[in-house]
């Protein structure tokens, strides 16, 4: 401990230092995770911490009556808590992302988790839609040459 440097900033410090320790970003996004079909999954968490720190010095004039230079007997502790909890996956398949998330989820949320895939879905049903009546007409011009040609050759 420096010249000067009170017993609970040696306290902080080390706990402190601990929790720095503790706080990474792979705590909340986790390392990715292959499957063998090529998925990819990366967990997602929320990570909660806590921490309390307290010390109290006794004067020892009045307990033992030690000379007035002596230093103050220090008492002292600290904590911290973390809480880890999984909240969702990115999964990364075949090009497209989805977040899956786990449980405690209300319905709005369900809806806008849905709104990538109803938009998909409508852009293929609309684009098959445009495609059929350019088919149907293709078939009939060809039909039409085809005759045409049967016509012709007789």
């Amino acid at each position: 401990m420096a010249q000067g440097e009170h017993p609970i900033e040696n306290l902080m410090m080390t706990a402190m230092t601990s929790l720095e320790n503790m706080i990474d970003v792979n705590t909340i996004v986790g390392d990715m995770i292959v499957a063998s079909d090529g998925t990819m999954i990366i967990p997602v968490s929320k990570v909660c911490f806590g921490f309390a720190a307290g010390g109290s010095e006794f004067n020892t004039n009045k307990l033992n009556k030690f000379s007035e230079n002596a230093k103050l007997p220090f008492g002292g502790g600290s904590g911290a808590g973390v809480h880890i909890s999984p909240m969702a996956f990115l999964v990364v398949k075949d090009g497209t992302t989805k977040l899956m998330t786990l449980g405690g989820t209300n319905p709005l949320d369900k809806l806008i988790d849905l709104v990538p895939d109803i938009v998909e879905k409508a852009d293929k049903l609309i684009n098959k839609k445009i495609e059929e009546p350019k088919d149907a007409v293709f078939n009939m011009v060809k039909n039409q040459k085809d005759k045409e040609n049967e016509n012709s050759e007789i």
